[in-house]
């Protein structure tokens, strides 16, 4: 038997480079969530290049969906169900009037 190599998304901390637009394009490519990429080339063909405040907010924005995305706490957190989150908060809301 061979020993698999360690997936790169399976090591803490680990977020691929997007220091440019194409190397923000391949991390969408690969770790973006589904339908991602065109949606950020849609988004960036409407914005004037000349608006570089929008430009920026843009480039964040998905630059956070890859983050999240190679996050286990974050992807746990938004995999968790509707029904989950109203008990927990219930509870908390219980524990916090107790007081």
């Amino acid at each position: 038997m061979t020993a698999q190599p360690d997936h790169p998304a399976d090591r803490p901390g680990f977020t691929p480079p997007m220091g440019t637009l194409a190397e923000l394009r391949a991390a969408l490519g690969v770790w973006g969530f589904p339908g991602d990429l065109p949606q950020f080339e849609e988004e960036l063909d409407a914005l004037a290049l000349d608006d570089l405040t929008s430009v920026r907010l843009l480039i964040q924005e998905y630059q956070h969906r890859v983050t999240l995305r190679c996050d286990p706490q974050a992807m746990a957190a938004l995999t968790r169900s509707t029904e989950d989150v109203a008990f927990e908060l219930g509870q908390k809301m219980a524990e916090g009037n107790a007081r």
